[in-house]
């Protein structure tokens, strides 16, 4: 098997601005991103970007870095622009990594493009690990994701799912003590060039708005996602001043 990873990066940050760029560790968070993914066996490994400061610190640190329309509204529709240019297989895989995941196990990556090589009736993959804390449940900036039977995705959404009547009218805001298991999303995906390029082609619909998760667009149209339970705890991603401290905090045990 093999595989591809583009990593789309947008400068632009509300919270963190100029987010890719900044320092962890003496190198920038995009780096550490880069060098996971390279580590993960992928054939080959770019960044997709629509700013040329990401694009000069890729380069700086021997990236192969891709510019991108700026009017994308996701790193989806940014990496589709970026698998049209190159001209691939419409079967060849490749792997969507977030830039704000410096501490993403190279191991998920690969299990991620795995999960989609072994599977012919799922259109994307994905991973997910079990959710233990009631803080993260109603959290919702933590994506929650169910499965069925089968393991295909059924719905993701901010909100705790399966949404546990009895158990969130006795104890509010609690993990149910019946043994239900809930699931965290981890946003990695991996996807068919054939496949992504329809995707990008929709338009986004109720669901995929309502809850702002463009994965919602590919279930909405009765597409299977496939999810796996992660095989390594993934570190956590960047979106906070707090996250980036903690991060740092973590690198700099970690040696």
């Amino acid at each position: 098997m093999t595989f591809t990873v583009v990593i789309p990066s947008r400068y632009a940050s509300s919270r963190l601005p100029g987010k890719p760029l900044l320092d962890i560790g003496g190198k920038p968070m995009l780096q550490h991103v880069y060098e996971r993914a390279v580590a993960s066996g992928a054939k080959r490994v770019l960044i997709a970007t629509d700013d040329d400061r990401v694009r000069q610190a890729g380069q700086g640190f021997g990236a192969q870095v891709e510019m991108t329309d700026a009017a994308h509204r996701s790193g989806t529709e940014r990496i589709a622009e970026v698998v049209e240019r190159l001209g691939l297989d419409p079967d060849s895989i490749v792997v969507n990594v977030q830039g704000d995941e410096p501490l993403l196990p190279p191991a998920l990556v690969t299990q991620t493009a795995e999960t989609l090589a072994g599977d012919g009736n799922a259109q994307m993959a994905t991973l997910c690990e079990l959710l233990d804390d009631s803080t993260a449940l109603f959290d919702p900036g933590v994506v929650k994701v169910v499965m069925d039977d089968a393991g295909y995705a059924l719905f993701f959404s901010r909100a705790p799912i399966p949404w546990h009547r009895d158990a969130f009218a006795s104890a509010a805001n609690s993990l149910p003590t019946d043994g239900t298991l809930y699931y965290r999303h981890i946003g990695i995906y991996a996807y068919r060039v054939g496949y992504l390029k329809r995707y990008v082609s929709r338009v986004p619909g109720e669901l995929e708005q309502a809850e702002s998760l463009e994965q919602l667009r590919a279930l909405a149209a009765g597409d299977r996602i496939r999810v796996a339970q992660a095989r390594e705890k993934p570190g956590p991603g960047v979106d906070t001043p707090e996250d980036l401290a903690m991060v740092r905090a973590l690198l700099t045990a970690s040696g």
